[in-house]
């Protein structure tokens, strides 16, 4: 089979599940839903999602992945409408700088769609902060975060429920002001990499790979279709995604006289080789440790 009717077929089967019945009818019983998202989630880690032979996938199977079901155009269009959020200078000042060497992202996506998401997402959490057990504001990196939705969905309103339920619910750790999931991540990243290549430290040359969940590192279909994964089956997986690559140039690291200049920029990004490397390292590592792994982007402590 060539792959373009591989690609053909695989798109199909994602329909199927899609469409009979529909994943968010209310008439459709939990199991059934738990059902469908287990094959989808099979699916993507055996097939991938086909983008390219059917557009609307990708946008459609997130939103099931992050159980968005409701997209309230007037409770967006309300923050809009507030305008500028009390930290938009320093929203302006990292979301011209989002994904800059995508020319793709750069025609798909404006600056000002950037700005008018994390304004908003302000706004809501400006209205919510009493009845959350955590805050959030804007904070360096939320930017990159939410590339990949307006990237992917077909409208500012769709990105913007998306990016929301990701970061108050899959990663609120990340994005807190002291990025305190972000360090737990580098410290288990420093835990889970048993051989220390010369010694370096993960928050030496790995903060901005688990920062953004490794949106950083181009190209950015690569960076979807990793995506992908870590929506199916948690953002916690970007640590040994982060291992991964490093994994794949440990012999140049090792050789190296210089590793930190090579760690510095990570090569491009091959998503299927880190992921397959990734679902192994699940297997070696000790059950504790996997808990506290899966726990640590979301898990407060008081």
């Amino acid at each position: 089979m060539s792959s373009g009717s591989s690609a053909a077929a695989t798109a199909h089967s994602f329909n199927k599940i899609l469409a009979q019945p529909k994943i968010t009818s209310k008439s459709r019983t939990q199991p059934d839903v738990e059902e469908s998202v287990r094959k989808i989630r099979r699916l993507i880690l055996i097939e991938g999602i086909p983008a390219q032979a059917d557009p609307t996938l990708r946008h459609r199977i997130w939103k099931i992945l992050l159980r968005v079901n409701e997209l309230p155009a007037e409770t967006f269009l309300e923050y809009v409408a507030r305008g500028p959020c009390e930290v938009r200078e320093k929203i302006r000042n990292d979301t011209f700088r989002t994904l800059a060497t995508d020319r793709g992202f750069k025609e798909r996506v404006r600056e000002d769609m950037l700005v008018r998401l994390l304004d908003a997402f302000v706004w809501r959490n400006h209205d919510r902060q009493e009845t959350q057990q955590l805050g959030f504001t804007y904070v360096q990196g939320m930017n990159v975060l939410a590339a990949p939705f307006l990237y992917t969905m077909p409208s500012e309103l769709e990105a913007f429920f998306c990016f929301a339920k990701f970061i108050e619910e899959s990663c609120p750790l990340y994005v807190q002001p002291t990025l305190e999931g972000v360090h737990r991540g580098l410290k288990l990243l420093d835990r889970c990499l048993k051989i220390r290549s010369k010694n370096l430290c993960a928050e030496l040359y790995a903060f901005p790979s688990v920062l953004t969940l490794c949106a950083c590192t181009p190209p950015l279909d690569q960076v979807l279709q990793l995506w992908d994964f870590l929506l199916a089956f948690g953002v916690h997986l970007n640590v040994l995604c982060v291992i991964a690559q490093l994994l794949l140039i440990r012999d140049a690291v090792m050789a190296s006289t210089s590793p930190m200049r090579l760690l510095r920029t990570f090569p491009p990004l091959e998503a299927l080789p880190v992921i397959g490397i990734a679902v192994t390292l699940v297997r070696d590592l000790p059950t504790d440790l996997y808990d506290e792994l899966v726990r640590h982007p979301y898990e407060f402590h008081g």
